[in-house]
């Protein structure tokens, strides 16, 4: 049947799905008490409704990555990790500052792959007292090095704003949304382009 549909130009439901780009949504932080579930819970609500790709949430702290360098490698996480990585055509962080930079738990898992991350795409949203603006450009620097290219839309929120007490997200600008929107449209186009080269 797969046959007669791509001669005639006709797919299924099921084969449209599985030709949408796959795009994880990571959180960067590993720490109690962690605000980063409830942004990537909003950034996926808002790309689920779009219909252009599958998304998922994709936490680190679920791989139990050791500091890299300290075992002998051995440890199930990291081929786990390696191996969704490979799945996913495109990447969103969901970034939190630490001292202006980006959290180490963050930088382990970035560190611990390779292949993995080449000629993908991906967009990042930040939180912090600025914004998250510094872990971010932190962040663009390694994403450059691991072959991830970095969108221009860039999403972000601020701890005195958007926070309730420091633990509760609640996103108050209306144009954030919008932002979350624009980074996805570059995401998926230029994850699409990038396939190509895999």
């Amino acid at each position: 049947m797969g046959f007669w549909n791509k001669l005639l130009g006709t797919n299924s439901k099921e084969e449209q799905v599985m030709a949408k780009l796959n795009i994880g949504i990571i959180l960067g932080s590993t720490r109690e008490g962690r605000v980063s579930p409830q942004v990537g819970e909003w950034v996926k609500g808002i790309a689920d409704k779009r219909g252009d790709a599958n998304y998922e949430i994709v936490d680190i702290a679920d791989y139990q990555l050791p500091f890299l360098g300290t075992t002998d490698g051995s440890e199930p996480g990291i081929a786990a990790w390696n191996q969704k990585l490979a799945t996913l055509d495109g990447f969103v962080f969901i970034a939190q500052e630490y001292n202006h930079s980006i959290t180490g738990a963050l930088k382990n898992a970035l560190d611990f792959a390779r292949e993995a991350w080449n000629n993908k795409a991906a967009g990042i949203v930040s939180y912090g007292s600025a914004g998250g603006a510094r872990a971010a450009e932190h962040l663009r620097g390694i994403l450059g090095e691991l072959m991830i290219a970095d969108v221009r839309v860039h999403p972000t929120l601020s701890l005195f704003t958007d926070f309730e007490n420091g633990t509760v997200f609640k996103p108050q600008a209306p144009h954030l949304s919008n932002n979350v929107n624009e980074m996805l449209d570059q995401v998926i186009a230029w994850s699409g382009a990038l396939k190509t080269l895999r």
